[in-house]
């Protein structure tokens, strides 16, 4: 399975490309951040944000998008812009008819350091360590898009194959 997992964010937006299956070692394809300013436009920044989602999606052909759950902070402003962000990810990936999952910081946190308070250093070493990385993905925002990737394949993967054989069962039963 290859999982894009999308840490959304209006000015940083994290994107990782991972291939593995449970209980196999994962490879991390590629990592970066789609950048934008905050001297221009929202709506310019968000174009600029779908245009590097569109192209990871057509040169990585994922099998299945993980975005990272918004949750509300303190700071409005950086909550709208972490949903604007996450709003363009899942309309790239339904346009495409790709699996869309959602994974809250503390899913993830959990599911790479076994503590969903792990602390962003946590989390970025165990990123490391899981993909046998030489070197921590850099910025954050890097190393949580390889861990919602990582989660997907390690949680959501397994979920998606359970509700397909619940789905399955259903249709034999009518």
């Amino acid at each position: 399975m290859r999982v894009l997992g999308i840490d959304p964010g209006l000015t940083r937006c994290g994107m990782g490309v991972v291939d593995g299956s449970v209980g196999r070692p994962l490879t991390m394809i590629d990592v970066n951040v789609i950048r934008t300013s905050a001297d221009i436009p929202v709506a310019q920044r968000l174009v600029t944000i779908e245009a590097g989602i569109e192209a990871w999606l057509d040169e990585y052909a994922p099998d299945a998008v993980a975005v990272e759950r918004v949750f509300a902070r303190s700071d409005v402003s950086t909550v709208m812009g972490t949903a604007q962000a996450s709003g363009i990810a899942m309309v790239c990936a339904a346009r495409r008819g790709l699996p869309i999952a959602l994974h809250t910081p503390s899913e993830v946190k959990a599911a790479v350091s076994g503590s969903g308070r792990a602390d962003k250093a946590q989390v970025g070493a165990m990123v490391t360590r899981i993909l046998r990385l030489d070197a921590l993905p850099k910025p954050a925002d890097a190393a949580d898009a390889l861990a919602l990737a990582i989660t997907h394949i390690w949680r959501g993967g397994a979920q998606a194959r359970i509700d397909a054989a619940l789905a399955a069962a259903g249709r034999q039963q009518r």
